[in-house]
């Protein structure tokens, strides 16, 4: 071996050494501050420090429009009943107690002092638009932790309680939050959930794990009609949550809501990552899990195609197998069902805040050093999308009035998290968040690009009205293929606005068909061209199901034939996995 080769080898040693001692770092430094970093966010704020302050005639407006706001709330607070239209208008501030001086005075100020910032961090000349909505974002979260509604001393609220209850609401508060922090420390779920048992009280439809790998299980669901429709739905849950969401309570269950109705209904049930499993990537999930799945469906029942549903993430991989499966050749396919799915990330929400170069280093650091992501660090990001909601009004409600709220199946699901192995997850970030290579026709399968326009069976898309993880008009974005497409615009969020079951009160939604070809209408003017039906979407789902199915049959075998090897029932090992 010559000189040469041994300075180049001992060169290439040297650069992994070097690497290794950044990811190391980077992932301790992920740890501390969750996974934002505190130099992409201390650029960005310099950066519209540096335009705001370079642009006087944007102060300007900024002062004067924020003085004619105090003087209009002067005004309306000095009159009787003045504050009755505008102290309610946030929430926070609904209850009676607010309109009365001086809490009238706090809310006011608080609501000035946010739409003055609003100001200031929107249309500030020369400053990036990303850079506009993260500040924008970061002053809200900061603000919002200085809310009156937040401060036991400037809200109504806990100081009548306080006065009423001499003080027992602070005692129960602070021992919610003893308990709430021994749990935090044990990794134990919150206070009620374990009234919640996988395969006891949640996840209870009857059925039988039909195959098993290293990536999925596969259940396939008993019948529960004399008769069943010809072709069976296979789900595709998104592997950052458990598949369990679509089984909850028999009352709210998609799986025996269709079940009941004569469809042969199989799920993909992911296996929560370890260590060990930090090399699985994009296509491991493709081929190991959709693939793999729909393999079996096929064997399992025989000539008959298959309704695909995908939701969430599992939506996307969903787009993903289908585009490959068309440009393939591969006709398998009866119809795609799309659950807040998104295929085009450019408009994605706030939740782009966090993905950049800088986030996804330290996010990449942090799973080198484990192996895989946890849900825990995902979470923080989705509590900070809804923080008066997942954060301050709990902390209100838990800590300063001293109530719980009562544990459901909802709650139990949420807190049990799942993991994110490294490979996949960094593929996700990059080939999807940050590059939008699968909606810019880059993405790749086998070596060669995939694109939408390959999918050519008819999809049924669901948009949730309050989602901040998958925005609707994101999902909207299908409307721009030619697909033979039905569009359903349902209330609720990303999770309860798919959770719609019949008989839910207060749920309505919106819904049309648009045939291939058809000329295309913008979001905003279907929203409100769209009449509103009162109720769950789930029949027309069902029935759009029964519409495209051939007929009906008796039902399938359980299983696949002549397999000796023991699985176990519904609903598996791998949901069972902490």
């Amino acid at each position: 071996m010559t000189e040469t080769s041994l300075t180049t080898m001992q060169q290439e040693t040297w650069k992994e050494v070097t690497r290794a001692l950044d990811r190391h770092v980077h992932g301790q430094i992920g740890q501390a501050v969750n996974g934002i970093s505190p130099i992409q966010a201390s650029l960005v704020y310099l950066d519209w420090l540096a335009h705001f302050c370079a642009s006087p005639g944007k102060q300007l407006e900024v002062a004067k429009e924020t003085a004619d706001d105090v003087k209009d709330a002067a005004t309306r607070l000095l009159k009787p009943g003045g504050c009755e239209d505008h102290c309610h208008d946030d929430r926070r501030f609904a209850a009676p107690a607010w309109r009365q001086w001086p809490f009238n005075v706090y809310a006011q100020a608080f609501q000035l002092t946010e739409r003055a910032w609003e100001r200031a961090t929107h249309e500030v000349p020369g400053l990036n638009k990303r850079h506009s909505d993260v500040v924008s974002f970061a002053a809200r979260q900061w603000l919002d932790v200085m809310a009156p509604s937040n401060l036991p001393f400037t809200n109504p609220e806990v100081i009548q309680a306080t006065l009423q209850e001499g003080g027992m609401n602070l005692m129960r508060g602070w021992m919610n939050w003893l308990d709430d922090m021994q749990r935090e420390v044990r990794g134990v779920p919150p206070a009620g959930i374990e009234a919640y048992k996988v395969g006891e009280t949640v996840a209870v439809t009857p059925g039988k794990v039909v195959f098993q790998n290293d990536l999925i299980e596969l259940i396939q669901y008993t019948p529960t009609t004399e008769k069943v429709h010809a072709e069976p739905v296979l789900f595709v849950p998104a592997w950052i949550m458990k598949y369990y969401i679509l089984d909850l309570s028999p009352n709210n269950s998609m799986v025996k809501y269709l079940v009941d109705r004569g469809h042969t209904v199989f799920m993909i049930s992911w296996k929560n990552p370890s260590e060990a499993d930090r090399d699985k990537s994009m296509e491991t999930y493709r081929q190991d899990g959709v693939m793999a799945a729909l393999d079996v469906v096929t064997r399992i029942v025989p000539k008959h195609k298959v309704h695909a549903v995908g939701y969430c993430l599992g939506g996307t991989l969903l787009q993903i197998a289908a585009a490959t499966m068309g440009r393939d050749g591969d006709d398998r396919l009866a119809s795609m069902s799309l659950f807040a799915a998104q295929g085009d990330f450019t408009e994605a929400g706030e939740l782009l805040l966090f993905i950049n170069e800088a986030e996804i280093n330290l996010l990449e650091a942090m799973m080198a050093e484990q192996g895989y992501l946890k849900g825990s660090q995902m979470a923080g990001a989705f509590q900070l999308l809804h923080s008066n909601d997942l954060i301050w009004s709990r902390a209100l409600k838990y800590y300063m009035l001293g109530e719980r709220d009562l544990p459901n199946d909802l709650m139990a699901w949420n807190a049990d998290t799942t993991r994110m192995p490294y490979r996949m997850h960094s593929e996700y970030l990059h080939k999807l968040f940050l590059r939008n290579d699968l909606a810019g026709g880059r993405y790749e399968v086998d070596g060669q690009p995939i694109w939408f326009t390959d999918i050519q069976v008819p999809c049924f898309a669901v948009g949730t009205s309050s989602d901040h993880v998958a925005p609707w008009k994101s999902v909207y974005k299908l409307h721009l293929l030619p697909l033979d497409l039905t569009f359903v615009l349902t209330s609720g969020g990303h999770n309860a606005g798919i959770l719609s079951e019949p008989g839910h009160p207060k749920r309505h939604f919106q819904l049309q068909h648009r045939a291939a070809g058809e000329r295309y209408m913008s979001p905003e003017a279907w929203a409100a061209k769209v009449p509103h039906q009162e109720g769950s979407w789930w029949p027309a789902w069902e029935n759009w199901l029964a519409q495209q199915s051939s007929g009906l049959m008796a039902p399938p075998r359980m299983g696949l034939p002549g397999k000796k090897v023991a699985l176990p029932d519904a609903p598996g090992e791998y949901v069972r996995i902490p």
